[in-house]
């Protein structure tokens, strides 16, 4: 335990708030409990807001932070407890009245009609009449005073299907915001945006504190909470531990309080012992959905016992690259050859072919490619090995054997609350993905293809993702990684390939190369642009300076 920790430690376990003057407390939350079925999802919870703050709540995958949050947004109802805004007791009904009192929520997931415009999604719900044409008049000056105010540009026209995800991102707090939010609750706000996203995610949070708004920020990024929040709140398996402020406390602190234990806060590996080629591709061409080529002849080769890293700006191609790689999309041209066998691709039975090769894949959105959420979890165990002969023969289906393998999952997963006949709908984010590592690690694959392995993932949770990783390439296996989280990628990688526009733009030793550098490949600029771009820059200022001197 750091000395820091220690000195927190000595302190008075009693939450600390920044005033304990209910007018000046955005929400106060008394004994608040909430459980389903057997689950307790929240027990006695008390919290306490600062008005014109920005408040992180943290905590592992299942300690019931959502839940909380959820119940203040209206989706939920509590058991039991006080709701104080603004310092009056209220009773929230739904979301609509937890707008009316002036609370916002931006769900990890977001809530947005794919086809309708940014326009439409804004006003839907809250037109001003049945005639849409004088609310979208409205809606449209009020979205441009909003922009210019919070730096939230977006084309108000365009369709949100055709928006990124930060694009996305953005629409939602301008809806909460349109709809009048003085407190806005985002749920893993930088799970899905890149690094530049991010940070301007974060200048848009200093620009609403600064006019007076209230930010609850829900997130397992310890560095991120460090950076951006003013005070902090641990919560663990449905209790609040503690809240912190935030500059007198610390990473490793906050990640002791949120696990119960002490948490390695660095991967730890040896040095890798590569052996041979078992996932090679060759000159690989893939499209998107409309018909855009994203994958413009890849060519690259993962070894027995190394882990090669894919680093990129989301929308570069990486992900058709994956998806190709894994069966799920047919490319244009290429080989794929996993252990020697190229892969035929042939109608849907790809996936199935690649997994008798020994390929496992966790694709990087878990809802859409790796979950039927409405199932159980102990189908979500089996789900594309059911035909393995341990679960029975033929046409039979061994129910019991399926949820025994389940059971097993859970356990060497942590997978919380160990319940295999739970929808698995109700497990939180990170659960989710536990459930989709375990089906597919259990496996034991020759090849493992990854992407965004600790997506919406708590620090005891990343821990124990990365430690599997890790014992897979220890166990010699080949592993392909693909994360927009690049401490995740320098961490665990044991080589380094960057996307551009479709291309490999270059390829990085993690113990050599450092943040800056790869930030610049991820813009697709090379070393030997960089050298140019200097070069250029210094005869530009000895000319710009001769002249200044010939002008005197």
């Amino acid at each position: 335990m750091t000395e820091k920790s220690q000195k927190n430690r000595r302190r008075s376990d009693i939450p600390a708030a920044v005033s304990s003057n209910s007018d000046e407390l955005a929400i106060e939350l008394i004994k608040i409990n909430k459980h389903f079925g057997p689950v307790y999802a929240n027990r006695d919870i008390d919290l306490k807001i600062a008005k014109g703050s920005v408040h992180g709540i943290v905590g592992e995958n299942g300690a019931g932070k959502t839940t909380l949050m959820s119940i203040l947004y209206g989706f939920y109802t509590a058991d039991s407890g006080k709701i104080k805004v603004g310092g009056k007791e209220v009773k929230i009904k739904d979301s609509s009245h937890a707008l009316q009192l002036g609370i916002g929520m931006v769900h990890q997931h977001f809530m947005l009609v794919d086809n309708f415009s940014v326009l439409e999604n804004v006003i839907l719900g809250a037109e001003d009449s049945v005639l849409l044409a004088p609310s979208k008049k409205k809606a449209r000056i009020e979205l441009a005073r909003l922009a210019e105010e919070y730096e939230l540009e977006v084309d108000p026209d365009a369709l949100i299907e055709d928006l990124s995800v930060g694009q996305q991102q953005r629409v939602e707090i301008l809806k909460a915001l349109y709809r009048g939010a003085e407190i806005l609750i985002l749920d893993e706000p930088t799970g899905v945006l890149t690094p530049a996203e991010a940070a301007h995610l974060f200048r848009v949070f200093d620009t609403l504190k600064k006019q007076g708004k209230t930010i609850v920020l829900i997130t397992h990024k310890l560095r991120e909470i460090m950076a951006i929040t003013d005070e902090v709140s641990v919560m663990r398996r449905g209790a609040m531990v503690k809240t912190l402020i935030t500059k007198e406390t610390d990473p490793s602190e906050l990640a002791e309080l949120m696990v119960g234990r002490s948490v390695l806060m660095e991967v730890k590996k040896g040095i890798a012992n590569p052996g041979d080629i078992k996932l090679e591709v060759r000159d690989l061409e893939v499209s998107d959905d409309i018909g855009v080529k994203r994958v413009k002849g890849v060519s690259l080769n993962v070894r027995a016992g190394e882990i090669v890293g894919i680093a990129g700006v989301s929308g570069n191609g990486q992900s058709e690259l994956l998806e190709a790689i894994a069966g799920m999309r047919k490319p244009d041209n290429g080989k794929v050859i996993v252990k020697g066998q190229e892969i035929a691709f042939k109608g849907d039975d790809s996936a199935a072919e690649l997994r008798l090769a020994g390929l496992a894949h966790v694709p990087e959105d878990r809802h859409e490619h790796g979950l039927v959420i409405s199932f159980e979890q102990w189908e979500n165990s089996i789900l594309g090995y059911s035909d393995d002969d341990k679960y029975g023969k033929g046409l039979y289906l061994s129910v019991k054997a399926c949820k025994n393998e389940a059971k097993k999952q859970i356990e060497e997963f942590d997978i919380r609350p160990p319940n295999p006949l739970l929808k698995t709908a109700n497990f939180s984010g990170g659960n989710q993905q536990k459930i989709v590592l375990a089906r597919e690690i259990s496996r034991d694959p020759d090849v493992f293809i990854v992407g965004q392995p600790t997506r919406g993932v708590d620090i005891g949770a990343i821990e124990s993702i990365h430690n599997h990783i890790i014992a897979m390439r220890d166990a010699g296996k080949a592993i392909l990684l693909v994360s927009v989280e690049l401490d995740e990628i320098r961490s665990l990688s044991d080589r380094i390939i960057v996307m551009f526009d479709g291309n490999i733009v270059g390829e990085a030793d993690p113990d050599k190369v450092n943040e800056g550098e790869l930030g610049l490949l991820m813009a697709g600029i090379s070393s030997q642009d960089k050298d140019k771009q200097e070069e250029a820059f210094v005869k530009d200022k000895i000319a710009n300076d001769l002249a200044n001197k010939g002008a005197v």
